[in-house]
């Protein structure tokens, strides 16, 4: 940059100089007219200029110069003009009020921990409606009209609804196995989803238990899906989600879209599998339940059974929840109290 360059730059900066404290405006005279100011340092490199030239360049610079000291006394006249600060109304030590920061909920958090760790193992996200026909919530999963089974749900049953389906019966979905079967009747296998979602029971509400809370089911089927898969999917999900000591354990079991059928039992992370009243003084708390898919459930999705297979899983987040954050109630995660929300606010509880 040549000299007229820098005088131009040097120009508009004082044109445009403003102040809003004494502080800025000395910090103005010493940057502009300062030892080293932008316009002493030009006045300096005066004796460079070719002597035919040093009239009129010195003539501009004593007009910059003059400029600056100028400009300088204004800003010291406006700071001055300013009205003073009532003594003993404002504390301008006092730190500056914080804005209050927001967060998902924690039943948010770890739903999407959830869904990240098997959403790198390939698996899918799907979704479905919440109020469900008979056939999707109970008939394709192997639950005939008068089976047994269907008192393990306490449903809530809708009236009213017209459509496709209607005469089934509508309800509130039990569970988001009506979301694996709604996959399977409209694709085709290699099939490997997750349904994250609320469901319903009527059921009384307490510490361990409510009327609506959340769930994650998973689902794959393919060729040649053996149990062993099963079990090492979710020793790696829980080793993945708890840390690398945690272990697992299936119990048998029985569920109607599944054969044969397990209860996933973790170690508890509250006593180390030492025993505590959480766990019952076992060492283990139950987490989920899981199965080879039944092959009635894959003939009624129009899957065939006899060429493909498949397992599935479905876990209680407010279940995983409780483990991961060791909140004893489960009605504080509906209550909306913004005393417990804010303490996720930084995305990791604070115990």
């Amino acid at each position: 940059m040549n000299l007229n360059e820098r005088v131009l730059a040097v120009e508009a900066e004082i044109a445009a100089a403003s102040a809003v404290g004494a502080d800025a405006a000395e910090s103005f005279r010493v940057t502009m007219l300062g030892r080293n100011g932008k316009v002493t340092v030009l006045l300096d490199e005066l004796k460079q200029v070719p002597p035919e030239e040093k009239r009129i360049w010195g003539q501009r610079l004593n007009q910059l110069k003059h400029a600056a000291r100028l400009r300088w006394e204004e800003l010291k006249a406006t700071v001055e003009a300013l009205p003073p600060v009532p003594t003993g109304t404002v504390d301008l030590t006092r730190p500056a009020l914080r804005e209050p920061v927001g967060s998902l909920h924690p039943i948010s958090l770890v739903r999407q921990r959830i869904t990240g760790i098997f959403s790198r193992l390939g698996y899918t996200v799907s979704q479905g409606p919440e109020v469900e026909d008979d056939h999707h919530n109970f008939g394709a999963l192997n639950f005939p009209p008068d089976h047994p089974a269907r008192d393990m749900q306490d449903t809530f049953f809708v009236q009213g609804i017209e459509g496709p389906g209607a005469g089934d019966g509508w309800a509130l979905r039990t569970h988001t196995s009506s979301v694996q079967v709604r996959v399977m009747e409209q694709g085709k296998p290699p099939i490997r989803t997750i349904s994250p979602g609320r469901v319903y029971r009527n059921e009384a509400i307490s510490a361990r238990a409510h009327c609506m809370f959340h769930q994650v089911e998973g689902l794959y089927v393919d060729k040649d899906v053996s149990f062993a898969e099963l079990k090492g999917t979710l020793d790696h999900f829980v080793k993945t989600l708890f840390g690398p000591g945690s272990a697992i354990r299936l119990r048998p079991s029985y569920f109607p879209f599944t054969e044969p059928s397990a209860e996933v039992d973790m170690s508890c992370t509250l006593c180390n599998g030492e025993g505590c009243t959480v766990c019952k003084h076992s060492g283990w708390v139950e987490i989920m339940g899981c199965g080879m898919v039944d092959p009635a459930v894959l003939g009624n999705c129009g899957i065939d059974p006899a060429v493909y297979s498949g397992f599935a899983f479905g876990m209680g987040v407010e279940r995983i929840a409780q483990l991961i954050y060791r909140v004893p109630d489960l009605r504080l995660y509906w209550e909306n109290d913004v005393r417990f929300l804010e303490q996720f606010a930084d995305g990791a509880f604070r115990s």
